[in-house]
């Protein structure tokens, strides 16, 4: 078969009125179909009537909009950027946030059913290199911090930019000095707020769980306490580890997307193993999550957004309203067996 977006003979042999079609080229293609209810499959059913796939072999989904049916086997749940730089409340983000009412989600929810259905679970997170961050362009660099020289009545000072964007949008973003000339830290409620000056700088010590102090590492490198993912999240990700069949899987990246470039990490895994449709998860929906989904989309994967396992900064992301993914709006999904059986 090589023609495309066309209509198909029904599986039963009745007539195309259904309103059955072959969307793409096999073997990478779509079916719809109209009966006994609108439906997508993104199995890629192979010719030569192009079959919907059979509920045992299948998961259904249902979205926001018309329902879709995948293979557990070429599909992937993707986790991203869930670590404790972005999560973790001894960082002063909100046990009560968005964020980490996503991660509840995801632990509630989401993995399980993944784990249940067959599907494969990838934690996509920040993890860079002296290397990486050496070549880092400016305009990744601008969205986490840097420094800006300050002249004021004869006496220079080097301070964190203003900057209202990305993550350091909550961090202090200047500094005062006393008469003495010794640096002291702004307070919020009472608290010192933390300083971020870019990508690979030193974040210090972090205060956590039974007041122990541990060394939070340079700003999203590999294999510091910040680019760890926090304590609820990290046992899943262990306990995911240890299974027979399809271990969960974490692999690093070096830009608000995964899957930019000619190739990644990502997009090399997953060509690798075949998988042909992504479930997004994570933060931040308007920036990372939302990078990776179009840069995925375009190089040609099936995408899908899990709305309530998304968190983003801007309250209009949240909402559910961002038009940072074109068409593809935050979907809302349900996931269940094919037909019947739930999840």
């Amino acid at each position: 078969m090589t023609g495309s977006d066309h209509e198909v003979e029904d599986v039963d042999g009745d007539s195309p009125s259904h309103g059955r079609a072959l969307i793409g080229t096999y073997p990478n293609h779509w079916l719809y179909s109209s009966a006994p209810s609108p439906k997508f499959d993104l199995t890629r059913p192979s010719p030569p009537r192009y079959a919907i796939t059979c509920p045992q072999s299948a998961i259904s989904l249902c979205t926001s909009t018309t329902p879709i049916v995948i293979s557990p086997s070429k599909s992937a749940l993707v986790i991203i950027d869930m670590q404790n730089f972005f999560l973790s409340t001894y960082l002063g983000r909100p046990v009560d946030g968005a964020g980490n009412k996503a991660g509840q989600r995801l632990l509630d929810t989401a993995i399980p059913a993944a784990r249940k259905g067959g599907i494969q679970i990838i934690w996509l997170n920040w993890g860079l290199t002296d290397e990486e961050i050496e070549h880092m362009p400016p305009s990744t660099r601008r969205a986490f911090g840097f420094e800006a020289a300050l002249e004021k009545e004869g006496r220079k000072k080097s301070l964190p930019a203003i900057d209202a964007h990305g993550v350091n949008q909550a961090a202090a973003e200047e500094f005062i000095q006393d008469e003495n000339g010794v640096l002291e830290e702004l307070t919020e409620n009472g608290k010192s707020k933390r300083i971020y000056q870019g990508l690979g700088s030193e974040i210090g010590p972090v205060v956590v769980e039974n007041g122990k102090t541990v060394d939070a590492g340079r700003l999203l490198t590999r294999d510091t306490w910040n680019a760890g993912l926090p304590q609820a999240l990290d046992a899943a990700y262990k306990e995911g580890q240890t299974m027979r069949n399809q271990p969960d899987v974490w692999i690093h990246k070096n830009r608000m997307s995964g899957l930019w470039g000619t190739a990644t990490p990502c997009t090399q895994y997953l060509e690798k193993e075949g998988i042909k449709t992504l479930l997004f998860a994570g933060v931040n929906t308007d920036q990372c999550v939302g990078g990776s989904l179009q840069d995925a989309f375009t190089k040609g994967w099936d995408c899908v957004l899990l709305k309530d396992a998304c968190h983003a900064t801007a309250a209009v992301c949240d909402s559910g309203g961002s038009e940072t993914t074109g068409k593809y709006k935050p979907q809302d999904i349900t996931i269940r067996r094919s037909q019947s059986t739930p999840i």
